[in-house]
């Protein structure tokens, strides 16, 4: 695998099958305040994208101002719901046991929550210390900027032409590409919809998987296509 030195994760919708939750969490609270919202269109559009945004892009189209109760009131319901029901995508410790270049996790998820996810799922061990937020950062920084992404490979010591992103975003896929780097889509989360795949190849991912499993065969295939170039 020498076309790659580091392979970063998103997580969430793609380690933990947390983005469903917080598309029906969001979705509720949305209608709610007015703005009548499916589960399945919450997903399509805003996943991976940090409540704040979401509210503020909504604000933007609709002329909906929002109260400041709903970002703190969606933290809490948030993170009740995810103790409670997130479970791990499956294939994750498969995939990470067959891939033997440096990995990493860069999300726009708080650290706190990161913490509870990975640990409740038992996946944290896998790649602790080397989870990475974008709220870290500072105010505005979260993806669709590039700005966690080139961290996380600063952080790792890599250059951003030598990593590899797997995202299941179309902000995140931008995000990744903004940095430089290749990016593999995928698919396999309970919020997937019937033109995902599409959706993150037209914004850059080279292909998309739906198993994790396939994830090792997709990055040796990536990286070899690479060193023919």
């Amino acid at each position: 695998m020498d076309g790659f030195d580091l392979i970063i994760f998103d997580c969430d919708g793609v380690l933990v099958d947390s983005e469903i939750i917080a598309a029906e969490v969001e979705s509720a609270l949305l209608t709610e305040a007015g703005y009548p919202m499916g589960v399945e269109e919450m997903g399509e559009r805003f996943a991976g994208m940090t409540w704040r945004n979401i509210l503020l892009q909504i604000e933007r189209e609709a002329s909906i101002p929002f109260s400041a109760s709903l970002l703190d009131k969606s933290e809490k319901m948030l993170d009740l719901r995810l103790a409670q029901d997130v479970q791990a995508i499956p294939g994750v410790e498969f995939a990470v046991s067959k891939l033997p270049i440096k990995r990493c996790i860069c999300s726009n998820s708080s650290t706190k929550r990161l913490d509870m996810m990975l640990t409740k799922v038992g996946l944290k061990s896998l790649f602790a210390p080397n989870i990475f937020s974008a709220k870290d950062l500072g105010p505005d920084r979260a993806k669709p900027k590039p700005d966690i992404f080139l961290h996380g490979a600063s952080q790792m010591g890599v250059s951003p032409d030598k990593v590899v992103v797997v995202e299941d975003s179309v902000h995140g896929v931008h995000a990744a590409r903004a940095a430089g780097m290749r990016v593999i889509g995928f698919t396999g989360a309970s919020h997937s919809y019937p033109a995902h795949a599409d959706k993150l190849t037209d914004a850059g991912a080279e292909t998309a998987i739906s198993r994790m499993n396939d994830l090792p065969g997709v990055v040796a295939a990536l990286a070899a296509w690479d060193n023919v170039l």
